[in-house]
């Protein structure tokens, strides 16, 4: 295999590797992917902000916002209040089964509504950052001349990533044909948002108390 190759396939495994797991915004492209609403629209703002961040850290911004603790401390509180915020209104959802009557999985959002919130769950969730711009960023920087072959191949694989979990949820959709599987659903949703915004907050007080006491 050529270097170029080599690298590019490099970034993808090690991209997907960062996505893969289920964290906020998964959860909720996995979500819209069962309802079937606005997909494509979900998918593309979060393959391509993936694409952005990528690119941004490779660029070698990361290096920049590392070194601007206050920034990180911004986005951690920001991004904690939203996720523990997102995860009550999930809970909500799960705990009363009268919206959850039929295959739809309760009332419908509008468009405008979708993309706020998954622009939301992309801009303000830290980890997206510590992910992309952070830690894929200093990464491809040690391949060097081919570091950007490597951001394409971590950017195939958010897009794959991405894909096959919005529109592959579809064929699931029977299963959630009853109230019961969309409270299980939102009640996974719940602990996914409140598990993360609550260990961002703890981090948050952490660096707080550690910036004083330096």
């Amino acid at each position: 295999m050529t270097p170029l190759f080599t690298a590019a396939l490099a970034g993808f495994g090690f991209g997907l590797s960062l996505i893969v797991a289920i964290g906020a915004q998964n959860a909720y492209v996995l979500r819209q992917g069962l309802r079937k609403e606005h997909v494509f629209v979900i998918v593309a703002i979060c393959a391509i902000s993936d694409a952005l961040l990528i690119a941004v850290g490779v660029a070698g911004l990361g290096a920049i916002i590392q070194q601007l603790e206050w920034l990180l401390l911004l986005i951690e509180l920001v991004g904690g209040v939203f996720l523990c915020t997102y995860g009550v209104m999930a809970a909500r959802r799960a705990w009363k089964p009268e919206v959850l009557t039929t295959d739809t999985g309760g009332k419908a959002v509008s468009l405008k509504v979708a993309v706020g919130t998954a622009l939301a769950l992309t801009y303000l969730n830290p980890h997206v950052y510590l992910d992309t711009v952070l830690l894929l960023g200093s990464v491809a920087g040690t391949y060097e001349a081919n570091r950007w072959y490597f951001a394409i191949g971590a950017m195939i694989g958010s897009l794959l990533w991405f894909s096959v979990l919005g529109f592959g949820a579809r064929a699931l959709a029977p299963v959630f044909t009853k109230p019961t599987a969309w409270r299980v659903l939102d009640a996974i949703i719940a602990v996914v948002m409140l598990t993360i915004g609550i260990s961002l907050l703890v981090s948050f007080v952490q660096h707080l108390v550690a910036s004083f006491a330096a």
